[in-house]
């Protein structure tokens, strides 16, 4: 039986743990060659082994996303050695501070447009040329209900959520003629670190599981995905 992916070359970015963990699991179980992208050298490791349990196949790029130039350079290094990107999944993102408005810190500020923001376009800008190579292009992005909830205290992260919204509707219409599709995933109530960060103490057995997101995220994937500039909302999928 053929793979749904095989052959196909994806980046998917938070991929230690959560729902980038999940998903590289996923595409690699689909016959997807994965780049994952983290910070941690050894969560990295622990999903590569994972990953040759099942038989896929991984490359580890160890990277802060804040290092724009690095990206630059995993780009390059893409072209170099597969001379195309079929996928791409960014997932990494911070939560920031749950504070007034008022009182964000410049430091923190920063931190979540730099993270949550500015590296999501510096993904766009070295991978486009890439994703463009390919017979069909899949661009997906997590994002957040936060961006349209107004919640208090959720400003800086929700500022940075609907700013990458923004951004990657824009390029999707700029990509509208080629064989590139760029679409936002929304997750809702999902059992991570970051969800953990948020609402300490919450019944995490009440929450979606990142493995449950997987089917989602390889159909979205897929070459006859032609949805374009749209946020996809698990939650009214499942339903």
């Amino acid at each position: 039986m053929s793979k749904r992916l095989q052959g196909r070359i994806a980046v998917i970015t938070g991929a230690s743990r959560g729902i980038g963990r999940a998903v590289a699991l996923g595409y690699a179980a689909e016959g997807a060659h994965v780049i994952l992208v983290a910070r941690t050298v050894g969560g990295l490791e622990e999903v590569d082994d994972e990953i040759a349990k099942i038989g896929g196949k991984a490359t580890l790029v160890p990277l802060d996303l804040t290092d724009f130039d690095a990206i630059d350079r995993l780009g390059a290094n893409i072209y170099e050695r597969w001379g195309k990107l079929d996928i791409l999944v960014a997932n990494a993102g911070t939560l920031g501070v749950l504070t007034p408005v008022s009182h964000l810190e410049i430091k923190a500020w920063d931190k979540l447009v730099n993270t949550n923001m500015t590296a999501n376009w510096r993904l766009i800008r070295s991978f486009d040329p890439l994703l463009k190579r390919s017979d069909a292009g899949r661009a997906i992005f997590v994002t957040s209900g936060a961006a349209h909830k107004n919640k208090p205290y959720w400003g800086g992260y929700a500022m940075s959520k609907a700013a990458m919204e923004a951004l990657v509707k824009t390029w999707a219409a700029e990509c509208a003629n080629t064989n590139v599709r760029a679409n936002l995933l929304s997750p809702g109530p999902t059992r991570t670190a970051m969800r953990k960060q948020a609402m300490p103490g919450e019944d995490v057995s009440t929450l979606t599981r990142p493995a449950d997101l997987v089917p989602l995220f390889i159909e979205m994937a897929m070459a006859n995905y032609e949805k374009n500039g749209e946020i996809v909302e698990y939650a009214r999928v499942k339903a």
